[in-house]
Formats: C-alpha cells, sequence, structure tokens
C-alpha cells in the first residue's frame, strides 16, 4: 500500500531520539561526542508510522523529535533545555 500527503509513512523512534541521548547523558555523567550521539542513533530503535500519527504522539509528549540527519546539531541545541 502506497500512502501520499500527510499519511505517508515515516520512521519514528522508540523511545525518541532526545529521551534516548538525555538517558545517555544522564548516565555519562557529562556531555556526548558526537561519535556517541551517532552511534545511539543508529542503534536506537525505529518503527514505520503514518505521518499524522507520529504528528499526535509528537503532540502527546509535548515537544518534536531530533531529525536523525541532523541530530549531533539539534542535540546541541536542545541539550541546553535539560541542565539541573
Amino acid at each position: 500500500m502506497t500512502t501520499t500527503g500527510d499519511d505517508d509513512l515515516v520512521l519514528e523512534f522508540s523511545p525518541p531520539l532526545i529521551a534516548l541521548l538525555l538517558a545517555a547523558e544522564r548516565s555519562k555523567g557529562g556531555p556526548l561526542t558526537e561519535e556517541e550521539v551517532l552511534d545511539l542513533r543508529d542503534g536506537a530503535t525505529c518503527i514505520r508510522m503514518p505521518r499524522s500519527v507520529a504528528a499526535l504522539m509528537a503532540d502527546q509528549r509535548g515537544y518534536a523529535d531530533l531529525d536523525p540527519e541532523r541530530c549531533w546539531e539539534q542535540w546541541q541545541t536542545v541539550r541546553d533545555g535539560f541542565d539541573g
């Protein structure tokens, strides 16, 4: 089945990359390196779902996840909001 528009299939990380990276950084006790972030991304579990469902999940959790192609750069920006 091929879908188009708002219901095309997208990959979603489970748990979200933000949650995965935050937990790893807290466990490490310091900032992750770029290599660590990319390794975690590459080993993370993904599921395929309609874009509309993925958008609903992001709304329910209160944030959009990182773009896997830009996760290192985006993580550098969002991680500062989790200090403390």
